[in-house]
């Protein structure tokens, strides 16, 4: 497995072990682009999959990362409210310049650009998770502990 991930699966799986984790990425033959799909290909409950939606502050531009439970909404007036300034939604071209990755494969870590991270309290609720590792096809597991040290992210409630 280890020599053959893509480029930007592989910085995720080298940031996984430059942080201390020896968490595995796998990829998969099958998509992991929505929360479903992910569930589905790795055997989980869809409120196990760690999806990050990247939006952006509406007067900085900063990046702001929410790892959201897999069925659940952001609620962005909730995410403006915890940054003091109105949010809107990333298109793909700044998901991209900002993490580096395309949108269905950002992981919580490697990122381009450092984003602010808000983590979905509804995550907690598990014994493990599961976050996209760089394209729409890889995935890794994880605890929702190791998340939050791994992302140094706030545990907020997002809806």
């Amino acid at each position: 497995m280890g020599t053959t991930l893509s480029p930007s699966v592989r910085r995720v799986q080298d940031t996984l072990k430059v942080l201390g984790f020896s968490n595995e990425v796998v990829e998969l033959e099958s998509t992991t682009r929505t929360s479903s799909d992910a569930a589905g290909a790795v055997g989980c409950q869809v409120g196990q999959i760690a999806k990050s939606i990247l939006f952006q502050g509406g007067q900085t531009h900063k990046p702001i990362l929410v790892i959201a439970s897999g069925p659940n909404r952001v609620n962005e007036k909730r995410i403006a409210e915890l940054i003091s300034e109105p949010v809107g939604k990333a298109n793909a071209e700044y998901v991209r310049m900002k993490t580096g990755f395309v949108i269905g494969g950002v992981p919580p870590i490697g990122h381009l650009e450092k984003p602010e991270i808000f983590i979905d309290g509804d995550l907690l609720q598990y014994d493990d998770i599961w976050a996209a590792a760089g394209s729409p096809n890889a995935v890794f597991r994880l605890t929702p502990s190791d998340l939050v040290t791994m992302t140094g992210g706030r545990v907020v409630s997002i809806k």
